[in-house]
């Protein structure tokens, strides 16, 4: 039985849409009859299989329920107790996750601010020091998004930057690539070139916000660096007992590119509403609104004069980023249509020239 109004669209959260289609079909395909339980079946066996050929014959792959899950496992794996973690001040892992990482496992975060939400190496010098030093958390990872929480893209030279700055320090290079399908899009180069190609250590491959269902992983891609993730992810409730269905799903955006291509497709839908939108800034309708961010991806920042804000809001949801400078954010879906985006783009039209 449907309850919600399937037409109704937003622009918050590219959690908000459902599931792939494809995904829906491969939960599907994965059912009937008995399959051995905890990830010792056909599916994940597959998957870890795939993983190896886009990400290095060394990679590991883990699925796990959620993002925050992820995050918490790739550090743990990587840290020792006394760990800590250099991370951009705008970093889920800091912002976003009710200090899970810290709270679940012990680990201190070091954040750095960030205008754009990337590190540098230089940025990550600031907290990078202390090695030795008792009083202070050890600085033993950095952790990156990617894309960032700005919506922004770390090319592979600036993530092999990173890797080489960290590993010369003895400390490790955890990627949140809760996005990482859209920077594949976005790149336009296969995963290993900026990941294991590019030094990462270790990495959680989102998939929801790419269309799956309780469904992400972590991948790690230097054993030496991430251990004990065979226990660590039972110890902290992150081991699905039919993990087959998150396998099936994390194999079917593998399949026939599915998972580029549908991100591809989000990030062309985030590039069309940047473009009406500029259009309206060069000849003079949209006064008000200016751009913040590069809109490298699916996520478009700006800022909007606050009651207009409200009244767009009122017919299109989205989210409030920094509402001191009235910045929000609007981000695209995989099911996002150009019908969608050119109906918003004509309600912001309308508001901001009615202010």
């Amino acid at each position: 039985m449907t309850i919600h109004d399937t037409a109704w669209r937003a622009f918050a959260s590219d959690n908000y849409a459902g599931v792939l289609p494809e995904a829906m079909a491969a939960i599907a395909a994965a059912n009937g009859g008995h399959q051995v339980s905890y990830g010792e079946d056909v599916y994940t066996a597959r998957l870890q299989e795939v993983v190896r050929e886009h990400f290095g014959e060394r990679a590991e792959v883990f699925p796990v329920f959620n993002g925050t899950g992820a995050n918490v496992l790739s550090l743990t794996s990587v840290l020792p107790r006394w760990g800590a973690v250099v991370a951009a001040s705008t970093a889920h892992v800091h912002v976003d996750e009710g200090g899970a990482p810290e709270r679940m496992t012990g680990l201190k975060l070091l954040p750095v601010p960030s205008p754009d939400g990337k590190l540098t190496p230089d940025l990550v010098a600031r907290e990078a020091w202390g090695w030795g030093n008792e009083h202070r958390a050890q600085p033993l990872a950095v952790t990156i998004s990617q894309t960032t929480e700005m919506g922004t893209l770390y090319t592979p030279d600036e993530i092999r930057a990173l890797a080489e700055f960290a590993h010369e320090r003895g400390m490790a290079l955890h990627v949140d690539g809760s996005r990482l399908w859209n920077a594949a899009a976005a790149l336009g180069v296969p995963f290993r070139e900026f990941t294991t190609g590019a030094g990462v250590d270790v990495l959680s491959l989102g998939g929801t916000k790419i269309g799956l269902l309780g469904a992400e992983a972590v991948v790690v891609l230097d054993p030496d660096r991430a251990t004990g993730l065979r226990y660590l992810r039972k110890a902290t409730m992150q081991l699905a007992s039919k993990m087959r269905f998150a396998s099936a799903q994390l194999l079917s955006l593998f399949e026939d590119d599915l998972g580029v291509r549908t991100a591809a497709h989000a990030n062309a839908m985030a590039a069309r509403l940047r473009a009406a939108l500029e259009a309206g800034i060069a000849d003079g309708s949209l006064p008000g609104l200016a751009f913040t961010q590069d809109t490298a991806a699916n996520a478009i920042f700006a800022t909007v004069p606050p009651d207009a804000a409200e009244r767009i809001r009122k017919q299109v949801r989205f989210y409030d980023w920094d509402t001191a400078r009235g910045e929000v954010r609007w981000m695209t879906s995989w099911d996002t249509t150009e019908s969608d985006v050119d109906g918003f783009a004509a309600v912001i039209r309308e508001e901001l020239a009615g202010r």
